[in-house]
């Protein structure tokens, strides 16, 4: 059965972290830390219905707990066990369980040859290697608060003197259109990369996404791509959209975003994904 058939509904909800559960902070390239009570709600309503419940997101595993337990997930007295969530982190390059945070997959790739290419171009960029469960390396230190953990700054060849998960690269200085050219520019061979809302580029292996992130997870629980129900507001969002069942982008998210999307729902200020949900899992009394 699939989304627009009598009787469907989400087996799985994914749903991006930053400009949809939480909101951005204006003008800052960072969100407040707080989930909005009605997005709270829709999100354990959903949990309590028995979907699972999968966050994804660019964020590193330690900057995505902190949110399930923002949320109250997981929640025996709601599912009725003590199930772990599945979180897709790192643009689905880690793969974990929570709580505790349990590593079930991790992609790596050599990072060198494309932060040297990209430091070629703008050799002011900062650089920044994902140290699991702790924070960064950073070969300078990123705008407050764009970054979470601990951070240690390191020369720029042993940040990726090994394989890596993700590499963040970042220029306060410069456009988010500039990114997305130095992006097609580049021409990188054998890794994958998205540009955020700011000067923001995510490097991570060929052919991982959030998508790809999310596809293990439905092949471990026995569900299907047509199951999932999937929110999200950014570039890394596209192909988790386009995978999904059914994709939803936020209000405020870009055209291109848009664009691929089976539908568009309020912006985060709105509190989109708590509407969107509540057509699926609606409150007793709406209607059913």
């Amino acid at each position: 059965m699939l989304p627009g058939e009598h009787g469907w509904q989400p087996r799985l909800v994914a749903l991006d972290i930053d400009g949809t559960l939480l909101r951005w902070l204006e003008g800052s390239g960072t969100t407040h830390e707080e989930v909005p009570p009605a997005v709270r709600d829709e999100v354990r309503r959903a949990y309590a219905a028995g979907a699972h419940i999968v966050l994804a997101s660019g964020r590193s595993p330690h900057g995505m707990t902190r949110v399930a337990d923002l949320l109250g997930l997981p929640d025996a007295e709601l599912s009725g066990d003590d199930e772990r969530l599945w979180i897709v982190a790192s643009n689905g390059a880690v793969i974990l369980r929570y709580p505790p945070v349990d590593v079930v997959h991790e992609e790596t790739f050599d990072a060198r040859p494309a932060v040297e290419r990209i430091l070629e171009r703008r050799p002011s960029v900062l650089v920044a290697v994902e140290e699991r469960g702790v924070g960064y390396r950073i070969n300078d230190h990123f705008p407050p608060g764009e970054l979470t953990g601990d951070m240690v700054v390191t020369p720029i060849e042993e940040l990726v003197s090994q394989p890596v998960s993700r590499v963040i690269i970042r220029d306060p200085e410069a456009t988010v259109d500039e990114f997305v050219e130095l992006g097609r520019s580049l021409g990188l061979h054998g890794i994958s990369y998205v540009v955020g809302w700011t000067a923001w580029l995510d490097l991570t292996p060929i052919g991982v996404s959030k998508a790809s992130g999310l596809s293990y997870v439905v092949d471990q629980l026995g569900l299907e791509p047509a199951d999932v129900l999937a929110i999200g507001d950014g570039r890394n969002d596209v192909e988790m959209l386009t995978w999904a069942g059914r994709g939803v982008a936020m209000g405020q998210a870009v055209p291109e975003v848009q664009e691929v999307a089976d539908a568009t729902t309020l912006s985060v200020d709105e509190d989109g994904a708590a509407v969107e949900l509540a057509r699926w899992f609606p409150a007793p009394g709406d209607g059913g």
